[in-house]
């Protein structure tokens, strides 16, 4: 997987880990017996102040799985205003927490229970998991956007790994909806005296939050390639479409197809869309455009097309006749065995060992 702008993406996991490692300090400090009058000793601004990562993990967790998906990802205006609710719910702190005196501040969270919180705070906090929910939504349709535009983009997929990211985004949007309901539990205990055990439905979110965390990093770290560099977002995708209803230029497909024949550009085993539109000196969308609507293939299609005519020929050739299958698929510009007998038989209708003995059947 993929960091084609690795500080961004860096500082966006940064920031998340760090609120993954201020929710448990606030889980500790407001609930645990034992660290509880320490930590109200110590200052009851304390009560508070990590509070805020709840509302910040969900939007970092996004831009980082965008700045890994898309290719040049850039903030946008609709991106800043996710962390709108964080800002509201700071001022709201300010003014109804932090405004107020040392001792009525002690006085109020020296007794203070958890269910025995007004009403406005258990629906804040319903809102805010709800919230963290609709984030983890949005990752998982950045994540299918990506996966559907890869083979616009790319001549080789078997580097590409986007199935640690998806799991991961599945099982921590699953955690939030678990944190939903034990928000609808602390108010159902809270306010209509329903005997719910909400604290072992929140320990069992927290232990599986922890696990997650460590998968994050883990994967972070070990699954980071130069080959991915990402692709267009759902907006950028949407203006390609609009330049669908231009008529094909045949300069450009016959400038395409003979630059394919007499440069072979699909040798290299890591080719993209974006290097052959820069060897072709012409724009990613129009070499695209072209690829889709002319030649009725995606690049990752039309690409490996080539390589299986290169492999045919190689395999008819008597003096190529001692090379193995894998020298073979290396020479045409496969990177995976797999993918080359899979994409060979589909256009070819036979393996590629089947093949090569058809050519020298009755010699």
């Amino acid at each position: 997987m993929v960091k084609k702008e690795r500080h961004k993406s860096d500082y966006f996991l940064i920031g998340f880990l760090l609120t993954q490692a201020a929710i448990p300090l606030h889980i500790l400090i407001n609930y645990g017996d034992g660290f509880r009058l320490i930590a109200l000793n110590a200052s009851p601004n304390l009560y508070r102040i990590f509070e805020t990562a709840y509302w910040l993990e969900a939007p970092l967790l996004l831009w980082y799985t965008r700045s890994l998906v898309y290719k040049n990802y850039q903030w946008s205006k609709l991106d800043l205003l996710f962390i709108l609710p964080a800002i509201i719910y700071l001022i709201f702190t300010i003014f109804t927490f932090y405004s107020l005196d040392h001792t009525t501040k002690y006085l109020a969270l020296r007794d203070y229970q958890t269910v025995e919180a007004p009403i406005l705070r258990h629906l804040s906090g319903l809102v805010r998991e709800s919230l963290r929910v609709a984030f983890g939504i949005m990752c998982l349709i950045d994540i299918r956007h990506c996966r559907q535009q890869i083979r616009n983009r790319y001549s080789n997929l078997d580097h590409i790994n986007l199935g640690w990211l998806n799991f991961l985004v599945i099982a921590f949007l699953a955690v939030r909806v678990w944190a939903v309901f034990v928000s609808i539990a602390l108010i159902l205990k809270a306010h209509l005296q329903i005997n719910i055990d909400f604290e072992l439905l929140g320990l069992t979110g927290n232990y599986t939050t922890f696990i997650l965390v460590s998968g994050l990093i883990f994967f972070s770290l070990r699954s980071n390639s130069l080959f991915f560099e990402g692709v267009e977002s759902r907006q950028e995708a949407e203006q390609s479409k609009q330049q669908e209803k231009s008529d094909i230029d045949p300069k450009l497909v016959a400038r395409i197809i003979a630059y394919m024949l007499e440069k072979k550009p699909y040798l290299a085993h890591i080719l993209t869309l974006d290097q052959l539109a820069r060897k072709l000196e012409m724009p990613p969308r129009v070499l695209s455009n072209t690829i889709n609507r002319h030649f009725k293939q995606n690049f990752f299609e039309f690409v490996n097309y080539y390589r299986v005519e290169e492999a045919k020929s190689l395999l008819a050739d008597p003096e190529q006749k001692t090379k193995t299958m894998i020298e073979v698929m290396a020479d045409c510009g496969f990177n995976s065995k797999a993918t080359f007998n899979t994409f060979f038989k589909k256009l070819v209708g036979a393996t590629p060992s089947q093949y090569r003995a058809d050519q020298y059947k009755g010699q």
